[in-house]
């Protein structure tokens, strides 16, 4: 049984399940997944390949050869990442690797797109994707001296020592810039061998997208998958995140749920009285704000008592990690949605196992195959820049009889199917070899004003409660 919430006035005191202990996640859920259990003679998977080095010029001339993304790591998933990132479904951390959140944020956008969700790239996702590439995915960074402030020795683990310190800051500048653009920091690194990361050096980094500014209304927290995505109120997702969710032995709430109010960096209150003893610790501790915190820079408080969506100090590891039971974006992620959800408007659906967004949101499987003989269609206006992540219908004046053809030959042919498992068809080859996005890009049609527009109506802590300070409170019963 979850503790209950104490309420003051109007305004809810904030609490928090044990989200922020680490437990390591089975060798299924690894970024790249190790070979299942098997007899004595079945040969270990061979391990995958770290690039020694790359340049930004290797991850700009990246070009698809038509197969899977490479195993190991590559310029080429790099540059997917970043593309991705563009089209408003996160990678979480750009690090050019082919695991499970690069292949999750494929399947992501592939749902989003109509198409058959695999996960793997193809030349329909590839050539989506060149509409987010007409920016440099690469730039030159000249360190600030900004940049070396704020930061900290190093995050302890133990709370007493947590709650000494000012701030659960950035432990180098390497780290700090590494999340600015969304990058893993071994990544940025290897994009810039010998440099020290100090006021003054120029170095090389991805773009990073530029935030979302809309209104969701709606959020799903996909648990099979661990992705979390977002709606507007017209049905249009606007954003989709990796996310660590929950586990077996503390699982995320089912059911719909509400956001009840947001908090940007907060404290963290470690009450043993109430909850959890951690070592020797058995007094109440407040654990300053800062990237690094129990819950990253970032609290979305939701109407069930002890639960949120909120950041993370270890952005690589979401699907390496488990939380008790609330749900863990980057930090990043966290900020950009924390700004769009609107409190005691925006639900939080957590859909039970076995169920999946694309069940939910009416684009199943076998919806999605039906319409991938109208992938020419989709994609024959440029897919527009971050904002309208929607990828643009076909003008009404444009005839397609082709596709329309074999749309329907490929209803027809998914409803004479009777079997109890979704239905996915992959083809093996395009089927032409003609780019699905035109050379030339069409003007991008009049965006809608946001209703969230800007970071001046978001406030910097809740109402009643000190600035950028919120109570968090870890579930009950657990070590």
């Amino acid at each position: 049984m979850f503790p209950t919430r104490p309420r003051t006035g109007l305004f809810p005191h904030l609490a928090l399940a044990a989200a922020t202990l680490v437990l390591p996640l089975s060798a299924g859920w690894a970024q790249t997944a190790a070979p299942a259990s098997g007899t004595s003679a079945q040969v270990a998977a061979p391990t995958p390949r770290a690039l020694a080095s790359i340049t930004p010029a290797e991850i700009e001339a990246a070009v698809y050869d038509g197969t899977d993304l490479p195993a190991g790591q590559s310029a080429l998933t790099a540059k997917v990442q970043i593309l991705l990132d563009r089209a408003g479904i996160s990678p979480g951390v750009v690090d050019g690797w082919r695991g499970g959140m690069s292949e999750s944020a494929i399947m992501a956008f592939q749902r989003r797109s109509g198409l058959p969700m695999t996960g793997r790239m193809d030349h329909a996702v590839w050539d989506l994707l060149q509409g987010y590439a007409a920016a440099p995915l690469t730039m030159a960074y000249t360190i600030t001296e900004e940049d070396a402030t704020g930061l900290v020795d190093r995050i302890p683990s133990d709370y007493a020592e947590k709650a000494a310190m000012s701030s659960q800051g950035y432990t180098s500048v390497l780290e700090k810039l590494a999340e600015r653009f969304h990058m893993d920091e071994k990544f940025l690194a290897k994009l810039n061998p010998g440099a020290r990361f100090q006021p003054g050096e120029t170095i090389h980094a991805t773009v990073p997208a530029k935030p979302i500014r809309a209104s969701v209304t709606r959020i799903i927290v996909d648990k099979e998958t661990r992705r979390v995505a977002a709606y507007d109120a017209k049905g249009n997702m606007v954003a989709d995140y990796p996310a660590t969710v929950g586990s077996a032995d503390t699982p995320s709430p089912h059911g719909n749920h509400v956001v009840d109010a947001v908090a940007l960096n907060p404290t963290y209150t470690y009450n043993p009285h109430r909850n959890f003893k951690q070592g020797e610790n058995d007094r109440v501790l407040i654990i300053p704000p800062g990237p690094n915190a129990p819950v990253g820079n970032v609290w979305i408080d939701l109407s069930e008592p002890t639960y949120g969506i909120h950041g993370t100090a270890t952005p690589s590891q979401l699907f390496l990690n488990q939380s008790h039971g609330c749900v863990r974006l980057t930090n990043w992620d966290a900020w950009e949605l924390a700004h769009m959800v609107k409190p005691k408007v925006t639900t939080v659906e957590f859909l039970p196992p076995g169920v999946r967004i694309a069940d939910v949101t009416g684009i199943s499987p076998v919806a999605a195959a039906t319409q991938t003989a109208a992938v020419a269609a989709i994609a024959s206006t440029r897919p527009p820049a971050r904002g309208d992540r929607l990828p643009p219908a076909a003008p009404a004046a444009v005839a397609i009889p082709a596709a329309a053809t074999m749309a329907e030959a490929a209803a027809a042919t998914a409803a004479a199917v009777v079997t109890p498992e979704p239905l996915v068809i992959t083809p093996d080859v395009p089927a032409s070899n003609e780019p699905l996005v035109p050379e030339a890009a069409p003007a991008l049609p009049v965006q809608e004003e946001p209703e969230y527009p800007s970071d001046a109506v978001l406030p910097e802590s809740l109402p009643g409660q000190a600035p950028g300070s919120v109570t968090l409170y870890p579930q009950a019963g657990q070590p």
